[in-house]
């Protein structure tokens, strides 16, 4: 486990950016923190360094959203609203195919999740502090974790 403090948005997008930078297709982050923690900062910072061209937003409505136009694509998650869904919804396409997946809420699908993969949580300490809580699920995640800097 690794923990990081950020002071401002700015720092936010800059450890997102350093993030993306790591990460390869098939990788799967989780991203959980109370509304205005900063989860889509984290996720606008971390299109940006995939070098995603369009304006990214929650999913909130839509659940999914795929951003293609990067170095590697994008899918973004928000499954706050799939609580108490019991269907299969083909995670696996999503989870394991050539895209970086990043999940807002993903507690709510706790066993549909990979077994590999970065949890990542969102404290927040003020209107601009945040504690970043790193968990790593295998070794692939273990290893990002220690290349990890603001």
């Amino acid at each position: 486990m690794k923990e990081l403090l950020i002071s401002s948005l700015e720092e936010t997008e800059r450890l997102a950016q350093t993030i993306a930078d790591l990460l390869q297709p098939g990788d799967v982050l989780t991203l959980e923190g109370d509304l205005g923690a900063g989860k889509t900062t984290f996720t606008k910072g971390l299109a940006k360094g995939l070098g995603i061209q369009r304006t990214v937003n929650s999913p909130t409505f839509t659940i999914l959203k795929q951003y293609e136009d990067g170095r590697i694509p994008l899918n973004h998650m928000d499954v706050y609203r799939l609580a108490d869904q019991e269907e299969d919804l083909g995670w696996d396409e999503l989870f394991y195919g050539e895209s970086v997946t990043i999940i807002e809420w993903a507690h709510l699908i706790e066993d549909d999740l990979p077994e590999e993969r970065l949890d990542i949580r969102i404290e927040r300490l003020s209107d601009t502090e945040r504690k970043f809580v790193f968990r790593p699920f295998g070794e692939r995640y273990e290893k990002l974790c220690k290349e990890i800097y603001v």
